[in-house]
């Protein structure tokens, strides 16, 4: 009689010729003061990282190397806060960025340069509506949402068709983390806009199948997140 064969339950594994992309949110920029707009790259407000942000860059790039991945291509867009915040990493990997303009944020018209920010903490009405909505073009001048959300996916497409069966890195935007995530999950509106800065989000992409593996992984930010046994601080 021969014995029954079982099945264990098993990690899992990327399927054949799909991409793994680590989407950074940047580290923390720097504030907004009323009356002194950040500059615009392409009418896109363009802030620095604070420094609290360049120490968040820090700890990204000692996650990410401490695990061993291997790293094929590393990504930033042209916003100089994905640049700040990916130059620790790339200078433990040795490498260059590639650009990928279509995962720049959402442009949000005539409230660039900051103003957003202080419009969203100050509950505009139509900040408001724009929560509500789940909608960034309900700001007066700003990207239309669809629009957004085809260029966003466009950019993971050509990333997918340049690295398959590989590891990348993509430094990006909170609302276009939330938007991947939300084209991987079918989900609508703003369910997924609030990424936190230096936050590591992973999804696999294989064709028309994107996985979300993890959103908002923020371990590494955490005081008692070591590397080799030694806590980062």
């Amino acid at each position: 009689m021969s014995t029954p064969r079982s099945f264990r339950q098993s990690r899992f594994q990327r399927p054949p010729g799909a991409c793994e992309i680590l989407l950074v949110r940047h580290g923390e920029s720097a504030p907004y003061v009323e009356g002194d707009p950040h500059p615009l790259v392409d009418g896109q407000g363009d802030p620095p990282l604070d420094p609290n942000g360049e120490h968040q860059a820090e700890l990204v790039a000692e996650r990410l190397v401490s695990t061993g991945e291997p790293i094929a291509a590393v990504y930033v867009t042209t916003m100089q806060r994905t640049h700040q915040t990916a130059a620790p990493l790339l200078e433990r990997l040795g490498m260059e960025p590639i650009v990928e303009p279509d995962l720049r944020e959402v442009h949000l018209g005539d409230w660039e340069g900051g103003e957003f920010r202080r419009r969203m903490l100050e509950n505009d009405p139509i900040a408001v509506e724009v929560s509500v909505r789940g909608r960034w073009d309900v700001i007066p001048g700003a990207e239309p949402t669809e629009a957004f959300a085809e260029r966003v996916r466009a950019g993971i497409e050509r990333i997918v068709a340049a690295h398959p069966d590989e590891v990348v890195v993509a430094v990006v935007h909170g609302g276009v983390i939330g938007q991947v995530v939300s084209i991987a999950t079918g989900a609508t509106g703003f369910s997924f806009v609030g990424a936190d800065n230096a936050s590591i989000s992973h999804v696999v992409v294989a064709d028309d199948r994107w996985i979300v593996r993890c959103y908002n992984d923020t371990s590494h930010l955490s005081p008692t997140f070591t590397v080799a046994g030694e806590p980062l601080v």
